[in-house]
């Protein structure tokens, strides 16, 4: 499968993903429900970080905020991306396609991607090893992906398929244990938390879910108290997402990276 599909999808889809992912209460329920468990004892002041599949750079100005003398990379297989990155935060990004075999031209302390894995599943292996070449022994990535063991999968298959803001072919749920193992022996898993409710899907998904922007901070405050609650069940199989820190080993990447 040609990962080029991924990079039209997306250009295509930029516009409207960037309003309705990056809007106020958006970037609010990532705060309180993604940011602060990923972002919770780990200490990256005086760190750069790679911010992989970076989108308009948002990400990148949350661990900034957070903290002190951080410097962010941004990387995107989109060029409008990666323009979007650069006048968000002032950064340098590299355009990137994690998929193919790359040359690393620099390590970085740590690493995060928000829900960018599960559109490299072209390569998923390929994107792994490249990620591995990009982080320092002991850094960190930490990510946030949709979860192939969330019980109702099966009916998000059948939504990717149908819906013209997904690109099934090259995109798909992951099981945090499969892609761990699959990451082996260059990361290891330090934690992983199984998340998503109705604001989940309303606030976060209001683009897929076809809500209107200036209806979702009359929403966030009804939908906020239910997803903390909601957050409490402890079966994974009931969250569509998941998040995870995971530890780069100390073994070298061959076969695929060069770092220069």
């Amino acid at each position: 499968m040609d990962s080029s599909r991924q990079k039209q999808h997306y250009t295509e889809i930029h516009d409207a993903y960037e309003a309705h992912y990056y809007d106020a209460s958006s970037m609010k329920y990532r705060s309180r429900f993604i940011y602060d468990w990923l972002f919770n004892h780990i200490d990256l002041s005086n760190a750069s970080i790679a911010d992989l599949a970076c989108g308009s750079g948002y990400n990148s100005l949350a661990v900034m905020e957070r903290f002190s003398d951080v410097r962010t990379v941004g990387f995107d297989i989109s060029e409008p991306a990666c323009e979007s990155y650069k006048r968000t935060t002032g950064n340098a990004a590299q355009v990137l396609d994690l998929t193919r075999p790359a040359e690393i031209k620099e390590q970085f302390d740590g690493a995060i991607v928000v829900g960018g894995l599960h559109h490299c599943v072209v390569d998923l292996a390929q994107t792994l090893r490249n990620i591995a070449a990009m982080v320092r022994p002991g850094g960190h990535l930490l990510m946030m992906e949709p979860s192939a063991d969330f019980a109702l999968n099966v009916v998000r298959d059948k939504w990717y398929a149908s819906d013209k803001y997904f690109d099934a072919p090259t995109e798909q749920a992951l099981s945090h244990n499969a892609i761990l193992k699959q990451a082996a022996p260059y990361f290891e898993g330090e934690a992983v938390r199984y998340f998503g409710g109705l604001a989940y899907f309303l606030i976060l998904n209001s683009l897929v879910m076809r809500v209107p922007l200036g209806v979702k901070p009359m929403l966030w405050p009804i939908v906020k108290p239910i997803e903390v609650a909601f957050g409490n069940i402890p079966w994974s199989g009931m969250y569509p997402c998941f998040l995870a820190k995971w530890k780069r080993t100390g073994v070298p990447v061959s076969g695929c990276a060069t770092i220069q």
